[in-house]
């Protein structure tokens, strides 16, 4: 039975609303970035009345762009590797063993999520200044530093996700490959992982994500050298001007990495928090 045409219509409003909706915040920050400084902080027009690509050249001079884009590239991405190879391990160990205080353990990492991530600013940076004072290991201030700091972030979510996808792979493939003379860990390598790849990749997504934009603990424990993609935006912002242009082209290149990685592994994203939402 087909939908009646008041629906159909009333589809297309909402869906053109928003797409508009979506649409258009991008479009201002596409013209702004190609606009002169002068035509962004006077009147807003639609339609640029000059097109220049300088933003996106002065971009790199104006701040150490690229020196920021590094460090949040290796920072991003180690806090993404740890995340991955620590949550395997762990949600591997929960799903297949049975122990002592295992649902303890389950609770009490998905609780930490539960907590906002400002209580732990300052616990987190004492333990870092004394870490430092005592051993002369430099956390603070470090790129390792912020690793941990992000770790602490994705790795409860992660364990619990892939727990819940590890319990939705047959137990029976692991007997099978121990009855064929694998160990314990080449029945994780060689059959629950590859089994397992879409949440895997979820689990990936979402740690990169979290700390390719994180804000508040990279302006706390960075410093001039070692500052991320997130805080060093707000160099475009000086005591005396303000360049709209070069904020919005910063903002739309560093946001390539993101959204090309989001849009290539989005088949496996999805798979992946649906088998792990659903046991």
């Amino acid at each position: 039975m087909a939908p009646p045409r008041s629906f159909l219509w009333s589809r297309r409003v909402f869906l053109t609303l928003l797409a508009g909706f979506v649409l258009v915040p991008v479009y201002v920050m596409v013209s702004s970035s190609l606009k002169p400084l002068a035509d962004v902080t006077g009147r807003f027009r639609w339609l640029p009345s000059e097109l220049t690509v300088r933003p996106y050249i002065d971009i790199w001079s104006t701040v150490p762009l690229a020196r920021y884009f590094v460090n949040s590239v290796i920072v991003a991405g180690a806090a993404t590797a740890c995340s991955v190879v620590i949550a395997v391990f762990a949600a591997y160990a929960v799903s297949r063993h049975e122990f002592r205080g295992k649902r303890v353990f389950t609770v009490t990492v998905l609780s930490t999520q539960m907590l906002p991530g400002i209580l732990f600013l300052l616990p987190l940076f004492l333990i870092y200044v004394n870490i430092g004072n005592a051993t002369g290991i430099a956390l603070f201030g470090s790129r390792g530093g912020l690793i941990l700091t992000y770790l602490t972030f994705s790795l409860p979510f992660s364990i619990w996700m892939l727990i819940g996808y590890f319990d939705s792979v047959p137990r029976d493939l692991d007997e099978a490959a121990l009855v064929d003379g694998c160990g314990p860990l080449g029945a994780l390598f060689r059959i629950v992982v590859p089994a397992a790849i879409p949440g895997i990749v979820a689990v990936a997504v979402y740690a990169f994500m979290t700390a390719w934009g994180e804000v508040l603990f990279a302006s706390v424990m960075t410093n001039d050298t070692t500052r991320t993609l997130a805080v060093g935006l707000q160099g475009y912002s000086t005591l005396y001007d303000v360049y709209w242009n070069q904020i919005m082209a910063a903002s739309l290149v560093v946001s390539v990495p993101v959204v090309a990685g989001f849009l290539l592994m989005q088949r496996y994203l999805v798979a992946g928090l649906t088998a792990g939402a659903v046991k």
